[in-house]
């Protein structure tokens, strides 16, 4: 991998995939990026800005190689970042025709591919035989709002090969993004999958009115739950305290601008599920992540009260003020 000479590709048009570009485009001379829609890409190129996410960014479109095809862009393109919600990865991928195994992969999905509850990693390895080696992770913590007004942010690159990691992070790191690297890639997905419900679960707790002393052992609960699940299924040494695992848990529940906690605010309102999802602007990955955590953990049997309580809120139709009633008579 050359991040020199290597053309880079961005899969995705919302929010993330914007700010990824944005990333991109402060280190290397030209991005290709995909959109499924043609009218977009022809609306971007007239605005100079994606027109429906982070429209403060502007870009110089000279430098963009616009593409609707996917199967055109992953020819023209050496290094893939994905950037898209982890429901639609199938979809997309299912028109490929060309041969991906020796493409670099760069992942930036922040969810599991639900219908065999297999991490992007995962997915990519086992249906078009990319090597796990020649994938990574971007974890958090990090919004795309804050990368938009250029507020400084970091950010782990995680890969099995730990010089693809370095390759990868020089892709991204400028003046306002820091960059680690880590060798953890089944640790950091889980928990950027994990943590998302754990933001759910806050913003349901924020919508019955719990206060800032309960979201405390709330989040000082679920770094625990986080640990016991990612130590039993990939058992290597890790500080759960990095922040690649504490800090991005503790952004996705905080922050105004996590989708996720909005969507939980919304159940905890009194909003059904159903409504919730069709008022939101952007999907929140914590929802489908909730029931593909739940069925892996049938297998594991981990201790994870604050994933099963969401579960039980979003699938079972679980009253939500009984259900963080219970989980509060176990919180320490």
């Amino acid at each position: 991998m050359n991040i020199k000479t290597d053309k880079v590709a961005v899969i995705g048009s919302g929010s993330w995939a914007t700010a990824i570009s944005k990333m991109l485009l402060e280190n290397v001379a030209e991005i290709n990026w995909f959109f499924r829609k043609k009218e977009t890409i022809e609306q971007f190129k007239e605005l100079h800005y994606n027109p429906r996410y982070l429209q403060s960014v502007e870009f110089e479109t000279d430098r963009i190689h616009f593409f609707y095809d996917i199967n055109e862009i992953l020819l023209e393109s050496d290094i893939i970042v994905l950037a898209i919600p982890s429901a639609f990865l199938p979809r997309i991928l299912s028109d490929v025709e060309v041969d991906i195994c020796n493409k670099y992969f760069l992942s930036g999905i922040k969810g599991i591919v639900t219908k065999e509850n297999l991490l992007v990693a995962e997915y990519l390895h086992k249906y078009f035989e990319v090597p796990m080696e020649n994938i990574g992770v971007i974890a958090g913590p990090c919004h795309a709002e804050e990368v938009a007004l250029e507020k400084l942010s970091y950010l782990t690159l995680a890969s099995l090969d730990m010089e693809k990691a370095a390759n990868f992070a020089r892709l991204i790191q400028n003046d306002y993004i820091y960059t680690s690297v880590s060798d953890d890639i089944w640790g950091t997905e889980y928990t950027s999958v994990i943590k998302n419900i754990i933001a759910i679960g806050a913003g349901i707790a924020h919508g019955l009115r719990y206060g800032d002393n309960f979201q405390a052992a709330l989040v000082s609960n679920a770094i625990q739950e986080i640990n016991r699940f990612v130590n039993t299924v990939h058992p290597i040494s890790r500080d759960i305290k990095d922040s690649a695992y504490l800090g991005d848990l503790m952004v996705t529940v905080y922050s105004q601008f996590s989708r996720n906690r909005t969507f939980g605010t919304m159940i905890g309102k009194g909003y059904s599920v159903k409504n919730a999802i069709l008022d939101m602007n952007m999907i929140a990955e914590g929802y489908f992540a909730s029931r593909s955590i739940f069925e892996i953990n049938q297998k594991h049997k981990v201790n994870m009260p604050i994933s099963s309580a969401v579960y039980r809120m979003l699938y079972e139709n679980a009253p939500p003020k009984k259900e963080m009633a219970k989980l509060s008579q176990i919180l320490s």
